[in-house]
């Protein structure tokens, strides 16, 4: 004979306290925020899209300016001078979720392309940007990326299951 002695006090105690950690998703956002900022920088190394396609690479009039202006040869795709933007990867976590992006005024313009021209024309009536800029998409989730944030949910779930008794 199997006696099963089930105090449901317990259990309900048990699923209270795992609810009140799963309520408050921070940690898990901040999790999900430092892998996605290490994966995002990690395209800027790689020269490689969310989609696995590689960036379109630099212009022969960008490097000759490059050059002209003593930078040296700077070939490495989305990576300028001052390096800014694949350095400036920032993550903001709240209660309601994460954002991954860049407060860089170009940031948008290096993730869409621009158009010959698209913000208009500079004092000596020259366009703006001087040429095309394809788009380089640095922004986004790989199926690797959306695997490993699903994992990260996974282990706070079981951490919070486990801290509950």
């Amino acid at each position: 004979m199997i006696t099963i002695d089930l105090k449901m006090a317990d259990v309900q105690a048990s699923v209270r306290r795992a609810m009140q950690l799963l309520d408050n998703m921070t940690p898990v956002y901040t999790g999900i925020g430092e892998y996605m900022v290490e994966a995002t920088r990690a395209r800027f190394r790689s020269g490689i899209a969310p989609d696995g396609t590689r960036w379109p690479a630099k212009s022969q009039a960008t490097l000759d300016r490059y050059k002209a202006m003593g930078y040296g040869n700077l070939n490495r795709v989305l990576i300028g001078p001052s390096r800014r933007l694949s350095r400036e990867v920032q993550r903001f976590v709240s209660r309601d979720g994460v954002v991954i992006g860049s407060s860089l005024i170009y940031a948008g313009v290096m993730q869409r392309g621009a158009a010959k021209g698209a913000f208009g024309r500079d004092s000596r009536g020259r366009p703006i940007p001087w040429g095309r800029i394809p788009a380089r998409v640095w922004l986004g989730l790989s199926q690797e990326d959306v695997r490993s944030i699903e994992a990260i949910v996974e282990e706070h779930i079981a951490e919070a299951l486990n801290q509950s008794g």
